[in-house]
């Protein structure tokens, strides 16, 4: 199994967007990988969530990431984090 690695730009992402490197890992682990722009890859995973985002109530926050499958690594360019 590749070592996930995150940008910097995409661990200051997750913590501005409401996420964690365990929900970002957990997505690339456990989704379907899509092609994006720049011959990158994506994938989105949704979570059971219940909370406050923002002052206002979401049942399932959804983490997109979207990445490189590299030789020996999976490496993490930047992290969407979409709340319903």
């Amino acid at each position: 199994m590749k070592k996930i690695r995150l940008s910097g730009h995409a661990v200051s992402r997750l913590l501005s967007r409401g996420s964690s490197e365990e929900e970002v890992t957990t997505a690339i682990r456990e989704a379907k990988w899509e092609g994006a722009k720049e011959n990158r890859l994506q994938c989105r995973k949704s979570f059971p969530y219940g909370k406050l985002w923002n002052a206002k109530a979401y049942n399932t926050k959804q983490v997109k990431a979207i990445f490189e499958d590299r030789e020996n690594e999976i490496f993490v360019n930047t992290v969407y984090v979409f709340y319903f």
